[in-house]
């Protein structure tokens, strides 16, 4: 039997990258967003590319939907084997802008979403001891940046929340795995419909990754038994910078940051449609519109899923280096 896999945020971005991942391997995957036609989208993605799909309009920051989908899934493809939690929305503004319904939106999708998506899938694996929940956060889980309080506000929110249900997991004895992937910048639609108040069309900071990279650090994560997974330099960089120099990352990003995260030569179109409330009608598919600058590769994430290998080589390598320097000297 194909595993079968619960994709929040499926029908964009990563969620999509993910969910085509997923379907690559044969598996049954449930996907679970809100605007139907994107939804559509999705599911064609997944069976195109050899899976089964299971299509459910579901807005995640309402706990009862989340519910009401779980339920879906496993009447129509079985127990749940791995949960990923993805959906986001935010605001590009300076906090001082954002109305207090906005940062609401915003926290209940990005952060809450995936605590009701949390908790919905241990309601099923622990019941059975068995199962795996991802969820899916960000370098700006450890360090946050300008124009992004609310989206920094909601990663920060979920890695605290992700280690304390880890302890309980691990107190009780359970057999449910929960780990956390950490992405860096991405060419996803996201800047293309989130809300914005800044001057230009909002952008990744560089350097920029194809949301390809995070499917398959996520279909890794999924299946390793790993507590954390680090994607792209960028995110080791952000994440060891902050914790070596925290002053010195406040500095360069207060100097930087608001530059990076705007297209300089693309105003910001004050009357384009966003997602905060309602999704934007249409198909976004996986990929933004930086196609031209993303790398569809991380040698860093190579490295790191295969960390055990590689450090075995090292060690072959040094230890050949030493038996030939000690024969040279006999």
């Amino acid at each position: 039997m194909s595993e079968v896999v619960v994709i929040t945020g499926a029908t964009s971005g990563v969620g999509r990258a993910i969910a085509r991942e997923f379907g690559k391997h044969g598996a049954s995957v449930a996907l679970l967003a809100r605007g139907r036609e994107a939804l559509d989208g999705a599911k064609r993605d997944v069976e195109q590319a050899g899976g089964k799909a299971l299509a459910l309009p579901t807005d995640v920051a309402n706990e009862d939907q989340v519910e009401a989908a779980a339920q879906s899934v496993e009447e129509a493809l079985g127990p749940i084997d791995i949960w990923v939690n993805d959906a986001m929305t935010t605001i590009f503004a300076e906090f001082t802008e954002i109305e207090p319904a906005e940062f609401r939106r915003a926290t209940e999708v990005t952060y809450l979403g995936a605590v009701w998506g949390t908790q919905v899938a241990l309601r099923r694996m622990l019941e059975r001891d068995r199962g795996t929940i991802v969820q899916v956060g960000s370098a700006l889980a450890y360090r946050g940046i300008p124009l992004q309080s609310a989206y920094c506000g909601a990663k920060h929110a979920l890695k605290g929340f992700f280690e304390s249900v880890r302890c309980e997991l691990r107190h009780n004895g359970a057999n449910v795995h929960m780990t956390m992937v950490q992405l860096p910048g991405l060419n996803t639609p996201q800047f293309d419909h989130c809300r914005a108040r800044v001057e230009n069309h909002p952008m990744p900071v560089p350097p920029i990754y194809q949301p390809e990279v995070a499917g398959r650090a996520v279909y890794w994560a999924a299946h390793a038994k790993r507590r954390e997974l680090y994607v792209g330099a960028p995110t080791v960089w952000t994440i060891w910078g902050n914790k070596l120099a925290p002053w010195f990352a406040e500095w360069y990003l207060a100097k930087t940051a608001y530059s990076s995260q705007q297209m300089q030569d693309k105003p910001l179109d004050p009357e384009r449609p966003d997602n905060l409330f309602e999704p934007v009608p249409g198909d976004p598919t996986a990929h933004g519109r930086f196609d031209a600058k993303a790398h569809g590769h991380s040698p860093q994430t190579w490295l790191a899923e295969h960390k055990a290998e590689f450090g075995a080589a090292v060690l072959a390598g040094v230890g050949a280096v030493a038996t030939g320097l000690l024969t040279l000297r006999r």
